[in-house]
């Protein structure tokens, strides 16, 4: 029986029991194993790692363990610069845009609504969140350990929030999203873009007191769905400013 020892820094600890966290790991194993495979056994997806130490030498994701070897695996430096040593992860997608997993329905619905670029469907399969991600370079969001597990997922992140609220704060503070915000320019329904458009245009489809009270209105290019800034949309405004700091104006 051959050991390796690990250690996990700061977010990483999410992915590990209790009794693990923040502390020096023995790892025991048998078969010759790569370490990215060995990482994900004990439970931390390689979509969330951005350095890896092996006796305190940088080591790529294919790299065989060895008996004995010292490792220390951490999560994406934001405050630090580790240009001198091996980055794990493809340099990062600049434009956001994102694909969400079945179980983040009302985290969907708030990215769109702060403009955000978000694929969602209820009934999209692991195959289908992984192939779009690949295919239209989106950032795959899901609470599924199992999608960021696979191979093939070069961008992926676990959010760690069961609510909506807090899963936006979460999202937008992990990937800087606040200069990316563009509130209520895409269609939450179905994420396509909103245009302005004429009152007297719409004035069949839209109910009486709308037609009474408000003159600006949005439609979206593809499901023709109708929007106005009425006390829907303030309150909207009002959660938004609250949960991420942000200011419609």
């Amino acid at each position: 029986m051959k050991k390796a020892y690990f250690r996990f820094y700061e977010e990483l600890n999410d992915f590990l029991p209790g009794k693990y966290n923040k502390i020096r790991i023995e790892h025991n194993f048998i078969d010759r194993t790569s370490i990215k495979d060995m990482i994900e056994s004990i439970g931390v997806p390689h979509t969330e790692i951005d350095l890896i130490l092996v006796n305190s030498k940088s080591k790529n994701f294919s790299y065989i363990v060895q008996n004995g070897d010292d490792i220390s695996v951490y999560p994406v430096f934001e405050s630090f610069d580790i240009s001198d040593v091996q980055h794990l992860r493809p340099k990062p997608i600049r434009q956001p845009k994102f694909i969400l997993d079945v179980n983040l329905g009302k985290l969907a619905k708030f990215l769109r609504m702060t403009g955000i670029d978000v694929l969602y469907e209820n009934n999209y399969a692991d195959e289908d969140i992984v192939k779009i991600s690949l295919e239209s370079k989106r950032t795959i969001l899901t609470r599924d350990l199992g999608i960021l597990k696979r191979r093939e997922v070069s961008h992926g992140y676990f959010v760690r929030n069961i609510k909506g609220e807090k899963q936006l704060i979460e999202v937008v503070n992990r990937f800087h999203l606040q200069k990316s915000l563009k509130p209520f320019s895409r269609c939450i329904k179905c994420n396509s873009i909103l245009n302005k458009i004429e009152k007297n245009k719409i004035l069949n489809i839209i109910p009486s007191k709308v037609k009474e009270y408000h003159n600006d209105f949005y439609i979206c290019e593809f499901c023709n769905k109708i929007y106005w800034r009425g006390t829907h949309f303030e309150k909207m405004c009002s959660m938004i400013e609250k949960l991420i700091d942000f200011k419609y104006s």
